[in-house]
């Protein structure tokens, strides 16, 4: 697995946003890979797929449809999740998922397989 590194979490009010970033580790590279989506893992919770971003769609969990939107930047080697009108719900640690997938309509089955986890990086909704 590339190894990633997550970013742009924080504290913020209800109803706030926060942009969170992806990138790979040195000598690896995010663009590389076509299959990408971002988990979360609450207190007490079960890690869940949030976002995923394939070659021709993206696929979001119904709980964050409408309020997360999930890029790809090739040029900046990076994904992003941008996160607008927080639920203290979505209180929870973020991570990011990258993998190689030839069928785009396997890419969520592929990362729910994921297994080479970050640090990632916690969000806060109070």
């Amino acid at each position: 697995h590339v190894q990633l590194v997550e970013s742009g979490g924080g504290s913020v009010p209800d109803g706030g946003s926060l942009r969170l970033s992806c990138k790979a580790s040195a000598y690896a590279y995010i663009s590389s890979l076509n299959c990408m989506g971002w988990f979360r893992q609450g207190p007490s919770r079960a890690r869940e797929l949030v976002a995923a971003v394939y070659p021709g769609g993206t696929s979001y969990a119904d709980s964050v449809k409408w309020r997360f939107t999930i890029t790809q930047d090739s040029a900046e080697d990076t994904v992003f999740l941008q996160m607008n009108s927080l639920k203290r719900e979505d209180t929870a640690k973020y991570y990011c998922a990258a993998e190689y997938e030839r069928m785009p309509q396997l890419c969520v089955a592929r990362l729910n397989r994921f297994a080479g986890w970050g640090q990632g990086t916690q969000v806060t909704v109070s």
